[in-house]
């Protein structure tokens, strides 16, 4: 049974979004986890998150031109644009690695590299049940609780820095890193929260 009204374009235009932060999320993920071809890796980020941006910029034309929509305008406004943060975040941490020229980065960081790419291949699936919703709540406690193990892996890395690390300057650089990391699993969780409100909304 059909709990909202049939809008294919929309559906797909969002697992078409999910689809692509997910493989900016696995990139990232295998950057950290080599790092090797970094220079390489950076610029595949960027150009998967330029063409998210393309394609939350045909979502909000698409928004505009559409009378009736399969739901809440504003929640498809809210869902395109916390998408796209995550990626915002994602080529954010990226671009520190040139930036700042770090070397070496935390080993935290990869881990939450990790946990980023798994949000993503949730918010993937959840995405996918969108149309009908049955089994789309379960995504979103999964998001959630990789969002609290990120909190932990964060602040417990930073700790770590503050006590090990004697240069203050690589200090700056991987405590920021860190953070940024963080940030991305947050937006993965805020994406998370709007369907979780379209489907509160539409039960």
């Amino acid at each position: 049974m059909r709990l909202i009204p049939r809008d294919v374009e929309f559906f797909e235009m969002f697992v078409e979004i999910a689809n692509n932060v997910a493989q900016g999320a696995r990139v990232l993920r295998d950057l950290f986890l080599s790092f090797q071809q970094v220079q390489e890796s950076v610029d595949r980020v960027k150009e998967i998150e330029r063409r998210g941006d393309e394609m939350t910029h045909q979502v909000f034309v698409r928004l505009n031109q559409t009378f009736i929509t399969p739901f809440d305008r504003e929640d498809i406004h809210e869902l395109a644009s916390r998408l796209d943060d995550i990626l915002d975040f994602v080529n954010a941490a990226s671009d520190r690695l040139i930036t700042y020229k770090i070397e070496s980065p935390p080993a935290a960081a990869a881990e939450l590299t990790s946990v980023i790419l798994r949000q993503a291949e949730e918010l993937t699936k959840a995405v996918t049940l969108l149309e009908k919703q049955d089994g789309l709540l379960a995504h979103c406690v999964e998001i959630n609780r990789l969002e609290n193990m990120a909190d932990s892996i964060a602040r417990g890395a930073i700790g770590k820095i503050f006590e090990t690390e004697t240069d203050p300057v690589r200090l700056i650089k991987h405590k920021e890193l860190l953070e940024v990391l963080e940030m991305a699993t947050d937006k993965a969780e805020d994406a998370a929260n709007v369907l979780e409100t379209v489907v509160l909304k539409n039960a």
